[in-house]
């Protein structure tokens, strides 16, 4: 194997150094840590400025193209940084060239074009088509979009056993098991029926539910969570997870006590944040 040249070696680490990638590899290993991510379980898609991605990687020529089973013309000529499909969280952190990816979707919208990253023949999350609709439906409510994040939340899992699993009914539990949930996510939760992952079927249907809101929660699987920046997308899901992980913790026991219908609505006042219609009664 050959040394690489100074000015290689230099490119290098100017590209390990990007904020972007450092942020995906601290991101992956923290949400591994917490065992949302087991073994190569979840995936998070990071719309990124081209200017942005020019000051650390050379975007003149791709390294190779990848086709595409679903058109996103929308999307044409963005970039992202992806995690690579079948890549281990635990892993990002110590070797991102081989677990991650730059890429810029093609003028055409159908295929993407690898710019660093993904070694060896690997490619994207097999939950792109998930991401890349998920991306164009929240673009068109929130022009500051920036992040999909899916993962495997023990407790919120756990809940779609045992929990209603009407839209309404789930949120209105989970705000009542933190005062600050209601804050957090105002919207609400959604949820999709069962439905084989990695399909551009189950991608659809995520879709659709993030024109309204910014969580979608697949049953016995895991969180969709959106948002402008790793920051808040994280903390929006953190959030779902505590109040699910309280949820568990009291769902067997006498409940004595809880945040009323009325509380919740002094709360949203407080915070200058509006609950989804059809929830609170008061």
């Amino acid at each position: 194997m050959s040394k690489l040249t100074i000015e290689e070696t230099a490119g290098y680490i100017a590209q390990t150094e990007a904020p972007f990638i450092k942020e995906m590899a601290e991101i992956t290993y923290h949400m591994w840590n917490l065992g949302w991510d087991e073994r190569n379980g979840g995936n998070i898609s990071y719309l990124l400025d081209e200017a942005e991605v020019a000051k650390y990687i050379h975007i003149g020529q791709a390294d190779r193209s990848i086709k595409l089973s679903f058109p996103v013309q929308e999307l044409a000529g963005k970039y992202f940084i992806v995690t690579g499909s079948g890549k281990y969280f635990r892993n990002v952190i110590s070797n991102p060239e081989a677990n991650l990816g730059v890429i810029r979707v093609s003028a055409s919208g159908d295929s993407v074009e690898v710019l660093w990253g993904l070694r060896d023949g690997a490619v994207p999350t097999s939950e792109l088509a998930s991401h890349f609709m998920s991306h164009i439906e929240r673009l068109k409510v929130d022009p500051s979009h920036r992040i999909v994040m899916h993962c495997h939340a023990t407790n919120a899992l756990a809940m779609t056993f045992i929990h209603d699993l009407d839209e309404n009914k789930l949120t209105k539990t989970l705000w009542e098991m933190c005062t600050e949930c209601l804050v957090v996510f105002p919207d609400g939760v959604s949820v999709i029926p069962w439905m084989v992952p990695g399909s551009n079927e189950i991608g659809r249907a995520t879709a659709d539910k993030m024109k309204e809101r910014r969580v979608v929660i697949w049953p016995q699987h895991g969180i969709f969570g959106t948002g402008s920046t790793m920051d808040e997308t994280f903390g929006l899901i953190e959030t779902v997870e505590k109040a699910a992980q309280i949820y568990m913790l009291v769902a067997h026991h006498e409940i004595k006590q809880r945040i009323t219908d009325q509380e919740l609505i002094d709360l949203a006042k407080a915070f200058g944040v509006t609950p989804v219609p059809g929830i609170l009664k008061g």
